[in-house]
Protein backbone atom coordinates (compact mmCIF):
# COMPACT_ATOMS: atom_id res chain seq x y z
CA UNK A 1 0.00 0.00 0.00
CA UNK A 2 1.63 3.42 -0.77
CA UNK A 3 1.90 6.03 1.79
CA UNK A 4 -0.34 8.88 1.72
CA UNK A 5 1.86 12.38 0.53
CA UNK A 6 0.57 15.68 2.80
CA UNK A 7 2.42 18.69 0.53
CA UNK A 8 4.10 21.37 2.75
CA UNK A 9 4.13 25.18 1.42
CA UNK A 10 7.05 26.48 2.86
CA UNK A 11 8.20 30.15 2.50
CA UNK A 12 10.09 32.89 4.25
CA UNK A 13 9.05 33.58 7.77
CA UNK A 14 6.82 30.30 7.96
CA UNK A 15 5.54 29.87 11.57
CA UNK A 16 7.48 26.56 12.17
CA UNK A 17 5.54 25.81 15.50
CA UNK A 18 2.18 25.88 13.32
CA UNK A 19 2.69 22.93 11.99
CA UNK A 20 5.15 21.10 14.39
CA UNK A 21 2.78 18.56 15.81
CA UNK A 22 1.35 18.39 12.71
CA UNK A 23 4.00 17.20 10.63
CA UNK A 24 5.23 14.74 13.40
CA UNK A 25 2.12 12.90 13.66
CA UNK A 26 1.38 12.58 9.74
CA UNK A 27 4.87 11.40 9.52
CA UNK A 28 4.85 8.71 12.48
CA UNK A 29 1.22 7.33 11.94
CA UNK A 30 1.01 7.54 15.02
CA UNK A 31 -2.84 9.67 15.16
CA UNK A 32 -3.61 8.46 11.80
CA UNK A 33 -2.37 4.58 12.01
CA UNK A 34 -0.54 5.25 8.41
CA UNK A 35 2.32 7.04 8.44
CA UNK A 36 2.73 9.62 5.93
CA UNK A 37 5.00 10.65 3.54
CA UNK A 38 5.75 14.77 4.12
CA UNK A 39 7.21 16.40 0.74
CA UNK A 40 8.21 20.11 1.17
CA UNK A 41 6.91 22.55 -1.61
CA UNK A 42 8.10 26.10 -2.50
CA UNK A 43 8.12 28.94 -5.35
CA UNK A 44 12.06 28.29 -5.63
CA UNK A 45 14.82 25.98 -5.33
CA UNK A 46 16.46 28.48 -2.77
CA UNK A 47 16.38 27.80 0.96
CA UNK A 48 13.91 29.39 3.12
CA UNK A 49 14.50 30.61 6.53
CA UNK A 50 11.36 30.16 8.97
CA UNK A 51 10.49 32.70 11.85
CA UNK A 52 12.87 30.33 14.11
CA UNK A 53 15.48 30.43 11.89
CA UNK A 54 15.65 27.03 10.39
CA UNK A 55 16.68 27.07 6.67
CA UNK A 56 14.38 24.42 4.85
CA UNK A 57 15.74 23.26 1.21
CA UNK A 58 12.41 23.06 -0.81
CA UNK A 59 11.94 19.05 -2.12
CA UNK A 60 10.06 20.43 -5.49
CA UNK A 61 8.47 23.56 -6.83
CA UNK A 62 5.51 24.50 -6.46
CA UNK A 63 4.99 25.41 -9.99
CA UNK A 64 5.63 21.13 -10.67
CA UNK A 65 3.07 20.18 -8.12
CA UNK A 66 0.17 18.25 -9.20
CA UNK A 67 -3.15 17.39 -6.43
CA UNK A 68 -3.06 14.12 -7.99
CA UNK A 69 -0.02 13.55 -6.54
CA UNK A 70 -1.27 14.52 -2.99
CA UNK A 71 -3.18 13.47 -0.30
CA UNK A 72 -2.66 16.93 1.97
CA UNK A 73 -1.60 20.60 1.38
CA UNK A 74 -1.00 22.06 4.42
CA UNK A 75 0.17 26.20 4.08
CA UNK A 76 1.46 27.27 7.12
CA UNK A 77 1.25 31.01 8.54
CA UNK A 78 3.94 33.70 8.07
CA UNK A 79 3.98 37.40 7.53
CA UNK A 80 3.40 37.32 3.83
CA UNK A 81 -0.43 36.62 4.33
CA UNK A 82 -0.62 39.53 6.51
CA UNK A 83 1.52 41.72 3.96
CA UNK A 84 -1.09 40.76 0.88
CA UNK A 85 1.42 37.92 -0.62
CA UNK A 86 1.29 34.16 -0.97
CA UNK A 87 -1.26 34.49 -4.20
CA UNK A 88 0.74 31.55 -6.40
CA UNK A 89 -0.01 29.55 -2.86
CA UNK A 90 -3.47 30.38 -2.90
CA UNK A 91 -3.45 29.60 -6.62
CA UNK A 92 -2.14 26.35 -5.86
CA UNK A 93 -4.84 25.85 -2.96
CA UNK A 94 -7.77 26.43 -5.70
CA UNK A 95 -6.46 23.55 -7.48
CA UNK A 96 -6.20 21.20 -4.81
CA UNK A 97 -9.79 22.30 -3.65
CA UNK A 98 -11.32 21.70 -6.75
CA UNK A 99 -9.51 18.60 -7.34
CA UNK A 100 -11.02 17.73 -4.06
CA UNK A 101 -7.58 17.22 -1.99
CA UNK A 102 -8.22 18.61 1.41
CA UNK A 103 -6.27 21.70 2.56
CA UNK A 104 -4.99 22.88 5.76
CA UNK A 105 -4.33 26.72 6.13
CA UNK A 106 -3.36 27.71 9.23
CA UNK A 107 -3.34 31.35 11.29
CA UNK A 108 -2.07 33.57 8.41
CA UNK A 109 -3.14 31.23 5.64
CA UNK A 110 -6.72 31.33 6.19
CA UNK A 111 -6.70 35.29 5.58
CA UNK A 112 -4.54 34.59 1.93
CA UNK A 113 -7.08 32.27 0.88
CA UNK A 114 -10.17 34.53 2.30
CA UNK A 115 -8.40 37.31 0.03
CA UNK A 116 -8.45 35.07 -2.83
CA UNK A 117 -12.04 34.24 -2.80
CA UNK A 118 -11.81 30.82 -1.61
CA UNK A 119 -13.62 30.83 1.52
CA UNK A 120 -16.73 32.46 0.43
CA UNK A 121 -18.64 29.46 -0.28
CA UNK A 122 -16.74 26.64 1.61
CA UNK A 123 -17.04 25.45 5.33
CA UNK A 124 -13.89 26.66 7.09
CA UNK A 125 -11.80 28.07 10.12
CA UNK A 126 -9.66 30.11 11.36
CA UNK A 127 -8.36 31.44 14.22
CA UNK A 128 -11.40 34.31 14.71
CA UNK A 129 -13.81 35.51 12.60
CA UNK A 130 -12.99 39.13 13.01
CA UNK A 131 -9.38 38.40 11.35
CA UNK A 132 -11.22 37.09 8.46
CA UNK A 133 -13.58 39.34 8.05
CA UNK A 134 -10.64 42.60 8.12
CA UNK A 135 -9.96 40.51 4.31
CA UNK A 136 -13.28 41.92 2.67
CA UNK A 137 -14.26 37.98 2.24
CA UNK A 138 -18.13 37.05 1.98
CA UNK A 139 -17.32 33.63 3.45
CA UNK A 140 -19.12 34.56 7.13
CA UNK A 141 -21.84 32.51 6.94
CA UNK A 142 -20.00 29.14 6.03
CA UNK A 143 -17.50 30.25 8.96
CA UNK A 144 -17.64 27.24 11.74
CA UNK A 145 -15.96 28.12 14.96
CA UNK A 146 -12.95 26.00 15.73
CA UNK A 147 -14.31 24.96 18.95
CA UNK A 148 -16.97 23.29 16.61
CA UNK A 149 -15.11 21.70 14.07
CA UNK A 150 -14.52 18.47 15.85
CA UNK A 151 -18.01 18.00 15.30
CA UNK A 152 -18.92 18.72 11.73
CA UNK A 153 -16.82 18.30 8.43
CA UNK A 154 -14.94 21.21 7.12
CA UNK A 155 -13.09 22.03 3.92
CA UNK A 156 -10.37 24.13 5.36
CA UNK A 157 -9.82 24.19 8.70
CA UNK A 158 -6.73 26.48 10.16
CA UNK A 159 -7.05 24.98 14.30
CA UNK A 160 -7.10 21.21 13.63
CA UNK A 161 -6.72 18.48 11.07
CA UNK A 162 -8.37 15.28 11.35
CA UNK A 163 -8.14 12.16 8.96
CA UNK A 164 -11.42 12.13 6.68
CA UNK A 165 -12.72 9.42 4.97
Amino acid sequence: MKKPTAHLGIYDTLADWEVGHLIAELRTGRFTGTPWNIATVAESREPITTMGGLRILPDLLLEDLDPDSSNLLILPGADMWDAGGGGAYAATAARFLDAGVPVAAICGATVGLARAGLLDKRTHTSAAAEYLMASGYEGGDHYVDGCRLHWQPCDISSTSWRPTN
